[in-house]
């Protein structure tokens, strides 16, 4: 079937691998804690910056946050005298806090994310019984992406891929030859992301996975988190279309859709749910503002007890 969207991109990614101005420059910060890759890329000529999926630091015991890991990506960007016009998550993350309220406020740019985050919201509205107060409409972001919408980074294109599997939101960002994509693939050594959270579906996990190994073999795959997989000793978060297709080891080329949602399946069941799931989706379906406060001036997380 005919994937003109998919087939724009491609085409994108193909002018910028023949045009080195046309490819963003990108840097990666990398959050221990939660295994978690925050970028910054902006195009060279203009300065013009965008961050994706940047992480509030959070304290589960305590309940407090901290801002070590966004200050370290505003520090980036003051010294590179860039200029922020875009803050990107690729979902509403389950394991760890968005930071990008407190970046907008010290930086600007818009708060972007994919249109069906109107979805997430409504299955864990519900759940968090967060009430009429809470829109479930998208409201508390910017913009909301469609499957193949364009956008700028300066002088540089860009396109948004729906890529739904791990939840039904995700997205990933192309920008020049980079496409960032958040949780949907790992390295090849560690293999795809897990397709159980609630609107998560293994099918459109390797249909969504199989879209974006169709782009371009160089194109550069940028990801969201890296767990280092047995037997290697660095942290790593870039790989390639083609890399992921010869070596991933739950995805690669020659593994039908039938066998992949057989494993996935499988090893879905034997994981743990996230240590920051309840604070993390209660704060990143509201854009990464933390609820109301209640009347004594104190916001709250509400952890639903028997529930999930």
């Amino acid at each position: 079937m005919a994937d003109p969207n998919l087939s724009f991109a491609a085409a994108q990614i193909e002018r910028a691998q023949a045009d080195k101005c046309l490819r963003p420059s990108i840097a990666g910060f990398f959050d221990e804690a939660t295994n978690t890759v925050s970028y910054v890329l902006h195009d060279p000529r203009s300065n013009e910056a965008a961050i994706i999926d940047s992480v509030l630091d959070f304290e589960a015991a305590s309940g407090r946050t901290s801002n070590g890991s966004a200050d370290r990506i505003i520090e980036y960007v003051t010294s590179n005298n860039l200029k922020v016009t875009w803050l990107i998550e690729t979902h509403a993350h389950a394991d760890h806090i968005s930071a990008a309220p407190y970046l907008q406020e010290r930086l600007g740019g818009k708060l972007a994310i994919g249109r069906d985050i109107i979805r997430v919201q409504e299955v864990f509205g519900k759940l968090f019984n967060a009430g009429t107060d809470f829109e479930r409409d998208g409201s508390q972001f910017d913009k909301l992406f469609d499957d193949g919408e364009t956008f700028r980074l300066g002088e540089l294109e860009g396109i948004a891929l729906h890529v739904p599997g791990h939840t039904p939101a995700d997205m990933a960002f192309i920008v020049g030859d980079a496409a960032f994509v958040g949780d949907t693939i790992f390295m090849p050594d560690f293999g795809t992301a897990r397709a159980d959270f609630p609107g998560g579906d293994a099918h459109q996990l390797y249909r969504s996975i199989r879209r974006l190994l169709s782009l371009p073999d160089d194109t550069r795959l940028f990801l969201c988190h890296d767990y280092k997989a047995p037997g290697r000793d660095e942290y790593a978060w870039e790989t390639t279309v083609r890399q992921q297709r010869e070596e991933n080891v739950h995805v690669k080329d020659g593994v039908s859709e039938e066998d992949f949602v057989e494993m996935r399946t499988s090893r879905d069941r034997t994981l743990a749910m996230p240590k920051l799931i309840m604070p993390s989706v209660q704060v990143n379906i509201r854009g990464g503002r933390l609820p109301d406060p209640e009347d004594n001036g104190v916001s709250y997380i509400k952890i639903p007890v028997n529930a999930v």
